[in-house]
């Protein structure tokens, strides 16, 4: 089998992997990212034990135990090129023999639950709800970077494009669905389902004005009112279509959850949004643990 080149997997002087700054034993099968360094403590409080705890620049990770259930926590940091980079490495952790720099002969399978906060595009998903994403919608380019033909939703993504009159200067958008196991797992009469759309930058990107004149002032109107086969797009963020690509492409499970702190079309706050991220975290907790 082929050596995978030392200049494309780097690993540090004490054998754990560049940028996390873990080994393959520090991690568990089943993952939950979070955005924030901060809140990977807010999820691991709730833990029955503590095996392990490293920070590297904003990537922060603590595995434990919660009801008899190995876990492991990460904080991603901002964008999709912040997940590139986790999910690359976390793929490498448990499929490639780092003595070898080779890939294992049997491939494992990681679940990975996003635990984030959004803003809600619809009138009728409320602040302080809880959300879930069926598909998203990754405006970002990143995952162009690699061949998605076999993963992404292309109807989805005509449909999209024609309804935004989508300037392909910035790049075609591109459409990967959850995995459909966790999200039955993860179904509740409680849990908004619809289309995250993930941008690649926090201002112009998600139709911000500050300075700057924006490529098209009524994207987001467009965005708002898209719709397919009965599915609206319900959030804008910046991970999840990135997380559900590379995801599917590598062999892993993924989901994406949003505790809703903002709704836009009312211009309305959560009064107390880390209740709802805590309402959130244990609704994740205990869904994993089934």
């Amino acid at each position: 089998m082929e050596k995978i080149k030392d200049s494309e997997l780097i690993l540090n002087p004490d054998g754990s992997v560049y940028h996390l700054n873990l080994k393959p034993e520090n991690i568990a099968n089943d993952i939950i990212f979070v955005g924030d360094q901060d809140r990977v403590e807010a999820i691991t409080k709730y833990f029955d034990s503590a095996e392990f705890s490293t920070q590297k620049r904003e990537f922060k990770t603590q595995t434990g135990t919660y009801k008899g259930k190995r876990l492991t926590v990460i904080s991603t940091g901002i964008g999709p090129d912040n997940i590139d980079i986790v999910l690359n490495e976390l793929d490498a952790l448990v499929n490639i023999d780092f003595a070898t720099k080779t890939v294992k002969p049997n491939l494992t399978n990681l679940n990975i639950v996003r635990v984030g906060t959004s803003g809600s595009l619809q009138e009728n998903i409320p602040v302080d709800s809880l959300l879930m994403s069926a598909f998203a919608i990754g405006t970002d380019n990143m995952l162009r970077s690699y061949s998605l033909q076999d993963v992404t939703n292309q109807a989805i993504e005509k449909a999209f494009v024609n309804h935004t009159n989508w300037d392909l200067s910035k790049g075609l958008p591109y459409v990967v669905a959850a995995d459909n196991n966790l999200l039955n797992k993860f179904k509740s009469d409680t849990v908004f389902e619809g289309i995250t759309v993930t941008a690649g930058g926090f201002y112009g990107a998600q139709g911000r004005i500050l300075r700057l004149q924006l490529n098209d002032e009524f994207l987001n109107d467009k965005i708002d009112s898209f719709e397919f086969e009965g599915i609206k797009a319900t959030n804008l963020e910046m991970e999840t279509a990135a997380i559900f690509g590379l995801s599917k492409l590598l062999g892993h499970k993924a989901l994406s959850l949003n505790a809703i702190v903002a709704n836009r079309k009312n211009g309305t706050f959560s009064t107390n949004p880390y209740a709802t991220i805590d309402k959130l975290i244990q609704f994740t907790l205990n869904k994993i643990i089934g």
